[in-house]
């Protein structure tokens, strides 16, 4: 990966992190950019968002957010220099998920391995 799109990659996630906060979006939760991923061509960015709450809240955050594209594209492209103003796919960040289901498999394989 280029220095350009990691930097741009940054820009990206701190603009769009503060413009998501901005939203009046009921169907917005408590929402974090964890990151944005660019192609090389600057043509699409996959935004990876946390999101507290339960599957519902989530899935409603996403639909808020993929509602509100055009307001969050307009901000990026006016507070980041591109030749391109690239599609936002907005995802669902799960590995906090995911780290946690290693933990407690780890912890079940311990509690296993010491006959409990």
């Amino acid at each position: 990966m280029s220095q350009r799109t990691e930097r741009v990659e940054k820009l990206a996630r701190q603009v769009l992190g503060e413009s998501i906060s901005e939203l009046k979006d009921p169907r917005i939760g408590f929402a974090t950019v964890t990151r944005v991923r660019i192609t090389a061509d600057l043509r699409h960015a996959r935004v990876l968002v946390s999101v507290l709450g339960d599957e519902a809240e989530q899935d409603a955050t996403i639909a808020g957010l993929n509602s509100a594209k055009p307001v969050l594209r307009a901000e990026l492209g006016r507070q980041v220099r591109m030749k391109y103003l690239p599609e936002l796919i907005f995802e669902l960040d799960r590995g906090t998920e995911t780290a946690e289901r290693v933990e407690r498999l780890l912890h079940e394989i311990e509690r296993e391995r010491k006959g409990e």
